[in-house]
């Protein structure tokens, strides 16, 4: 719909009904079929002349219709960017403020994370699972916003499933991977989500860490989210290709230990998924590492009660009393004097006396 044929149209208005079916002659489009059998003709031309805020509405009409539910929609981008210049103040996102590693071991992958998640300075969820499922044999760890790390998982496990399906084969991880690089990178890091993936395929164990931007990098171990330095100082003093299971599970303990108490972002548990050839094993609060101490203090009041250190009583001498009336309207003082005259005892008045019989 361009600006020559609005002026085609206005050409066309003397004749309403004719010349709207000579404009659906030049504008085959079925969502603009649906949209004129749901608008009368006035309603119609002005979305007509408004050119492009129509295709706007029309392209978000239909991506309502198609039912893309598992997908990012920016139309509201404006109106957020006005809301926000006149003074509106948005709700704080919650955030997995987080501590994320991936290892490679000598029979495959151990991934770990913490489990707090934040908005802004409070703790909104201590128990957070960080850890999503891609597939069987393919796990990733999520940094960054919450929302946006657990959509992002579901849609490419979602994708991952069909690709299985067609191809009838296991997924490898580079194909998982590609995916959720050409996701993150369409959108240019307005998705906030840093990612460890980890898998095992008929090419070996492989741990990948990709960025917001949709970078990449492979590395036999790898730490993001907000305890990355701590993190990975651990890993660069403890790790080495010969690592057996218990060894590498002490390790990532160790390294999620070290984000969660240098990170205010991070604590809670420590979660543990394991992937080997054989599959996968997800240990959900596989490690405490930020319990709650225990009061050493001994207190000898007891609860819901205050203590009392002294009590002092004065006597108070009353020098001058005053009575104040409250403040009333004009009909209610004409009331009210009526009902005092009303209430007033008889004066007392000579009365003739009895007659004696």
């Amino acid at each position: 719909m361009t600006i020559q044929k609005a002026k085609t149209y206005q050409t066309w208005k003397h004749n309403e009904e004719q010349n709207l079916d000579m404009f659906w002659m030049h504008c085959p489009n079925k969502l603009e079929r649906q949209l004129r059998n749901s608008l009368d003709i006035q309603i119609f031309g002005q979305l007509f002349c408004a050119g492009n805020r129509m295709l706007s509405y029309i392209d978000a009409q239909d991506f309502e219709d198609r039912g893309m539910r598992h997908a990012f929609n920016f139309t509201n981008t404006r109106r957020n960017a006005q809301m926000l210049a006149s003074g509106f103040k948005p709700p704080l996102a919650v955030r997995t403020g987080t501590s994320i590693v991936g290892i490679v071991y000598q029979n495959g992958v151990i991934l770990g994370a913490d489990t707090r998640a934040t908005e802004g300075p409070i703790v909104s969820d201590k128990n957070c699972s960080k850890i999503h499922r891609l597939q069987d044999h393919i796990f990733c760890c999520g940094a960054g916003t919450a929302a946006d790390t657990e959509q992002m998982t579901l849609m490419t496990s979602a994708e991952l499933d069909l690709h299985g399906l067609n191809t009838d084969r296991q997924v490898p991880v580079v194909c998982a991977s590609m995916m959720l690089r050409r996701t993150l990178f369409r959108y240019q890091g307005h998705i906030s989500a840093a990612l460890v993936m980890g898998g095992v395929d008929k090419y070996g164990p492989h741990v990948n860490c990709i960025h917001p931007y949709g970078s990449i990098d492979k590395l036999p171990y790898a730490a993001m989210g907000s305890g990355t330095l701590a993190a990975m100082a651990v890993l660069e003093r403890g790790w080495s290709p010969s690592l057996d299971l218990d060894q590498g599970k002490q390790l990532v303990r160790e390294a999620i230990s070290a984000g969660v108490f240098n990170d205010l972002g991070s604590g809670s548990n420590i979660d543990l998924c394991v992937i080997t050839p054989n599959g996968a094993q997800h240990l959900r609060t596989e490690t405490i590492a930020s319990e709650r101490g225990e009061r050493l203090g001994k207190y000898a009041i007891l609860p819901n009660t205050t203590l009392v250190k002294s009590i002092s009583v004065q006597d108070i001498d009353i020098t001058d009393e005053r009575v104040y009336r409250p403040s009333v309207s004009v009909s209610q003082a004409a009331s009210l004097s009526t009902s005092e005259f009303q209430s007033e005892p008889p004066t007392d008045t000579e009365q003739p006396p009895p007659d004696n019989p």
